[in-house]
């Protein structure tokens, strides 16, 4: 079960499957369309779903409340969180957001992180206006220009934006003003991984053969996610939204090549993080290990 309705960071899983690659690790693949990581977090938790592909900070939230879930893979390192506008508005960094309006979801992943992004980038609540909303109503307020940005995910949001307008959206991305967080990984119950541990090395060898494939071909790629579900968004927009979830794969801390490898470093910035903007519950620091593991992960080069 994946996140959120399907976008074009799904493309892997969708390409996957129509491969045959799941299918060479005796899976058969079913793909279910979520409604939030929390949500697919609990569905997992009580094994009704085996894997799901979610904000693995919002997991981090969940288990330390005593969840049965743990990551088996974090595929997106760096945070595809952002603040967004029209290319044409003109607002580049972090300065041009001051006396703009910003559309927020209150309670959503990037609403908490919104003010680690604005201590590092030196800009105060006062400096800008901000209307709230549902996740359409906020992109309905940059739509019809009652807001001048939206914060969202630079594969996401502004594709639904050019899907319906037709005009270019220009992010300020969180990850280049110092907010180092992980984001989209897959995630199982603890007690499935420990019971199906050959079952969960086969699902995260299809998953990397998928993603070192898709990256290789992002149109054919997006074309899958069509193919599955021809409702699922418009090829041009499907493929640009892919192309900007590859660069995020990569390790901030230039230690592994692997695709949903994480390092120790990385994991523990983004546990910091967490506690200090996001609600984690410090204890979280000493357990680092309750949130994820690589040893399901084929060796690197095999």
């Amino acid at each position: 079960m994946i996140n959120w309705y399907v976008y074009g960071e799904h493309a892997p899983f969708y390409y996957g499957k129509a491969k045959g690659y799941y299918a060479a690790e005796g899976i058969d693949l079913e793909i279910q369309e979520g409604r939030g990581s929390g949500t697919v977090t609990q569905v997992v938790a009580a094994r009704s779903i085996p894997f799901g592909y979610v904000d693995v900070p919002t997991m981090m939230r969940a288990v330390i409340k005593g969840a049965p879930v743990i990551s088996t893979g974090v595929l997106l390192q760096t945070s595809p969180m952002s603040v967004m506008g029209f290319t044409d508005k003109n607002i580049r960094k972090p300065d041009d957001i001051k006396g703009k309006t910003v559309a927020t979801t209150p309670g959503d992943s990037m609403s908490q992180i919104w003010p680690l992004f604005l201590k590092k980038t030196g800009l105060k609540e006062s400096d800008f206006k901000v209307v709230s909303g549902d996740a359409t109503t906020k992109l309905n307020a940059v739509i019809n220009n009652q807001a001048d940005l939206l914060l969202g995910y630079v594969m996401d949001q502004s594709m639904k934006i050019k899907d319906a307008t037709g005009k270019d959206v220009t992010p300020i991305k969180f990850s280049d003003y110092g907010v180092n967080l992980v984001s989209s990984g897959i995630i199982a119950n603890t007690e499935y991984v420990k019971e199906n541990p050959d079952l969960v090395r086969r699902f995260m060898r299809a998953s990397i053969k998928s993603v070192e494939e898709a990256v290789k071909d992002p149109k054919a790629a997006a074309q899958s996610i069509l193919d599955a579900n021809p409702k699922g968004g418009k090829l041009p927009t499907l493929t640009e939204g892919f192309e900007l979830t590859i660069p995020l794969y990569k390790d901030p801390t230039g230690q592994s090549k692997q695709p949903f490898r994480v390092a120790d470093a990385n994991m523990k910035d983004s546990v910091d993080l967490m506690v200090e903007y996001g609600g984690l519950d410090p204890t979280a620091k000493d357990k680092l290990k309750i949130f994820y593991t690589n040893d399901y992960l084929p060796a690197p080069g095999l």
